[in-house]
């Protein structure tokens, strides 16, 4: 859950190279701009409260251990959480896209079973509007509407509306590989169509890993210089090449300074007040 002492750099990056998002060590996105950078916040708890939008995973039994790590030479995140009653992993990431972004989350089962559950806290415009939240058969999902802005939530957890928030309690046995596919569209427009989230993940890791092994120099430096050219491209918007500056838009160098680091997008009025509430 974003808490107001989690900082900036204990945040991990997801990106289709068109938009991205960011996630907190323990499995939090509390930040995400669609369908580009510049796009208003539909998550936006990292400059406020939970009630900004964010979308988590947690489980009520004692956590022992979190690790977390991106997979090889990508931008695919992989965050471990353990149990006494087991172990589960939660992959995030963000397939290049066509015309629709997606951000993908993969509950895996390691050990044992474990009892979790979600909140998702859909918020458009830097948090500041409530979607119209509706159940859609014939699109498989579950939808989220506001102005010009739609999102379509599709797995085969069963979920439910609780204080303007999406919910789901499920249990993660060992092998079990439960998918979360939260897909951005133009609310006047129909869904797209839903994709199978494994070939995502297949597609996404050999985009990363073919682009990563143009780099071919060896040497003790390679994986970090790696690590930071993969980011670097993950801040690249695709159609353009452009390059963002920071995806965490406008917060400042010091709280209530007047440094920052924008990329080609920044908050509202109201958004950048949040701001101050967060620690950098």
């Amino acid at each position: 859950m974003a808490k107001e002492n989690t900082k900036i750099e204990d945040y991990a990056f997801l990106s289709d190279t068109q938009t991205g998002a960011l996630v907190s060590r323990d499995g939090c996105v509390d930040w995400l701009c669609f369908p580009r950078f510049d796009s208003p916040a539909c998550f936006a708890s990292l400059l406020g409260e939970k009630q900004n939008g964010h979308w988590l995973f947690f489980t009520d039994e004692e956590v022992i251990a979190v690790r977390r790590r991106y997979r090889g030479e990508t931008l695919i995140l992989e965050t471990e959480l353990e149990t006494k009653n087991g172990a589960v992993r939660l992959i995030d990431f963000m397939p290049p896209r066509g015309e629709n972004p997606d951000i993908i989350r993969i509950i895996e089962g390691l050990r044992g079973k474990v009892s979790m559950q979600m909140e998702l806290i859909i918020r458009f415009d830097y948090g500041q509007i409530v979607p119209w939240v509706r159940l859609r058969k014939r699109s498989g999902g579950l939808e989220a509407v506001a102005g010009p802005d739609a999102l379509i939530l599709r797995t085969p957890v069963e979920t439910h509306g609780k204080d303007l928030t999406t919910v789901a309690e499920f249990t993660v046995a060992k092998g079990d590989r439960i998918p979360f596919v939260l897909t951005w569209f133009a609310s006047h427009t129909d869904p797209p169509r839903k994709i199978n989230p494994e070939h995502a993940l297949r597609d996404t890791e050999v985009f990363w890993g073919d682009w990563a092994k143009r780099f071919e120099t060896k040497g003790k430096w390679r994986d970090a210089i790696v690590r930071s050219l993969i980011t670097l491209k993950g801040l690249t918007y695709a159609p353009t090449g452009g390059l963002v500056a920071a995806l965490t838009t406008s917060l400042p160098e010091q709280i209530g300074g007047v440094r920052n680091w924008d990329g080609f997008c920044a908050p509202s009025p109201a958004a950048r007040h949040k701001c101050k509430r967060s620690t950098v």
